[in-house]
């Protein structure tokens, strides 16, 4: 079923390796159609529309996702998964993907580390020296 709401990813003709290699990297995920245009796929219960639009639009980091991460090994896991083959590295949590999508792979608790009024700032401190983001160093700074 289509829901009435859904995000299309523009892609100079690949989208359908996009969608199998999204899908491959995230749990409770599939392909629901595809043909020579679009693909349709669902990623943890989100649809996703892949259109083979051409090169004329590129990616770029001011349409992002976050990936919420409950401890530093799935954290390690998105980042590790997202920058192998071809993926880039950025600061503070960010990366793109080998297809140019940027994503932020964040600990679920980031938002506490920064409220905390003992270390907080030094944690946001340390955090624009990361590239991908260690809980145990934000937790102690």
């Amino acid at each position: 079923m289509i829901k009435p709401i859904h995000t299309c990813l523009w892609f100079d003709g690949n989208a359908k390796e996009a969608a199998d290699y999204y899908c491959t990297i995230f749990k409770n995920s599939k392909i629901i159609s595809a043909n020579l245009m679009v693909v349709m796929f669902e990623v943890n219960g989100m649809l996703f529309m892949g259109l083979n639009g051409g090169p004329q639009f590129k990616f770029n980091e001011s349409v992002s996702f976050v990936i919420t991460c409950k401890d530093q090994e799935e954290i390690d896991y998105y980042w590790n998964a997202l920058t192998s083959n071809g993926g880039q590295e950025s600061r503070c949590g960010w990366l793109k993907d080998k297809f140019g999508l940027s994503w932020q792979v964040v600990p679920e608790e980031l938002g506490d580390i920064f409220s905390n009024p003992t270390n907080g700032q030094r944690a946001m401190q340390q955090m624009l020296k990361m590239n991908k983001l260690d809980i145990a160093v934000l937790k102690n700074a």
